[in-house]
């Protein structure tokens, strides 16, 4: 049985992308809805980012195949364990 990441780990990430330890690479190709894909040096992510505010992480997806989704109802999204600065940062990156 394959462990699951945890939001946790996916924040962490995040933090690491946002004090440029990270490399960040938003994906070239539109997408649906205001979802956007990004690499974080093999972690992909699908972040909902509209009005040029991040809004949550719908999954994401590490190098050794283990996986997080969203779900509305239950857990907590990464993107809400960001700090205020660290979220700045990650918009930032997602709007250049």
């Amino acid at each position: 049985m394959t462990a699951l990441l945890t939001a946790r780990d996916v924040c962490q990430r995040l933090r690491e992308a946002a004090l440029g330890v990270l490399m960040f690479n938003r994906s070239k190709t539109p997408s649906d809805a205001g979802l956007i894909a990004v690499d974080i040096e093999g972690w992909r992510l699908l972040l909902d980012f509209e009005g040029g505010h991040l809004h949550h992480c719908e999954q994401c997806r590490c190098p050794d195949g283990r996986e997080w989704q969203f779900n509305s109802r239950y857990g907590t999204d990464p993107v809400n364990l960001l700090s205020t600065w660290e979220l700045a940062q990650i918009e930032n990156l997602l709007k250049l």
